[in-house]
């Protein structure tokens, strides 16, 4: 027997539905104006009164509807000497059009209210310690402030990827590679010497840079100028590598080993200043301090516009950095 046809199922053609969506965008935007001159038209009842609204010639508005009906293929309005009615048609176009141009409206003023009241997720990336110790009070003021705003924080020492991790703002120590992000300073600091009473108390304390070597030191290994210790006071500047009996890539594993006597060690003039305060730290050979300028910033996303969550959050983090002694 003669194979029989099967009847074949119409492919559809991605170029003529992409031709297709192109044609549609083209007619919505070109026919806005005649869309707004017909709504006007019939929500006023008047060609003068809704020139008068659209401040346009009212010869204009005629022409707009002339042209909307001669697309669409039907009479949407009834023009008397007197006034203007809706056809059946007309009504009902004008009904779905109403709901339409009002979602978007709503739509609008939402947007604005996005914009005026600070809300939404806010996606961070700290590094564990600065943000713990810093930034995590933050949080709480924010919330606090801005009920309608939620924090996604991410304490984590790495280098994030701004942009393809989807951050909104990203706090990051140090030197910056050159990029489009935008970048705003937040504080700088520097480290200083310091130990415990109960190592004073067992080994004292050296009395010049010098007599460092003859002392146990704790090294953190991701100092900007490891393993050297290069350090100023007034005009002077020395750079000394010291003799250490911990190295450690976590500064906070070096403070809690400064704080049980352990040694003495290079630390960050801001993790030490509430132990200094509290008796647990002494400053050992005072005045001297790194001679390099750690400097925090916030990093967020290019473009023009910033959201006004992460703006406001920012401006948080500048105050609490000043309060807290950064520069």
């Amino acid at each position: 027997m003669p194979p029989q046809n099967k009847p074949c199922r119409k492919q559809s053609n991605p170029f003529l539905m992409y031709e297709l969506n192109v044609s549609f965008a083209s007619m919505v935007f070109q026919g806005i104006d005649n869309l707004l001159a017909f709504v006007a038209v019939a929500r006023t009842g008047s060609f003068k009164a809704a020139a008068l609204q659209l401040e346009r010639d009212a010869s204009v508005i005629s022409r707009r509807i002339s042209q909307l009906e001669k697309h669409l293929g039907v009479k949407l309005l009834i023009r008397t000497t007197r006034n203007v009615a809706l056809t059946e048609a007309g009504g009902f176009y004008f009904q779905r059009l109403r709901s339409v141009l009002d979602e978007l409206d709503t739509a609008t003023r939402e947007v604005g209210d996005f914009v005026a009241t600070p809300q939404g997720t806010l996606k961070i990336s700290v590094p564990v310690t600065l943000g713990r110790e810093i930034v995590a009070p933050v949080f709480s003021s924010i919330i606090k402030k801005y009920p309608k705003i939620r924090i996604d924080a991410h304490f984590e020492d790495r280098a994030v990827d701004v942009v393809g991790e989807s951050f909104d703002l990203v706090l990051r120590a140090g030197l910056l590679p050159s990029s489009s992000l935008i970048s705003k300073k937040l504080g700088a600091f520097r480290s200083i010497l310091v130990a415990a009473p109960a190592y004073r108390e067992v080994h004292g304390l050296p009395d010049t840079l010098e007599a460092l070597e003859h002392h146990l030191c704790l090294g953190f290994t991701k100092y900007p100028d490891w393993p050297n210790w290069t350090l100023e006071k007034d005009d002077q500047r020395v750079t000394l590598q010291p003799e250490c009996a911990l190295l450690a890539d976590s500064s906070e594993a070096v403070l809690v080993c400064a704080l049980q006597g352990v040694g003495i060690s290079l630390t960050p003039a801001w993790m030490a200043a509430p132990h200094l305060k509290a008796g647990r730290l002494i400053e050992v050979l005072p005045g001297w301090r790194s001679v390099r300028d750690i400097i925090v910033h916030a990093l967020m996303p290019p473009g023009a516009l910033i959201p006004v969550k992460t703006r406001i959050f920012v401006d948080e983090l500048i105050k609490t950095f000043r309060r807290q002694g950064f520069r």
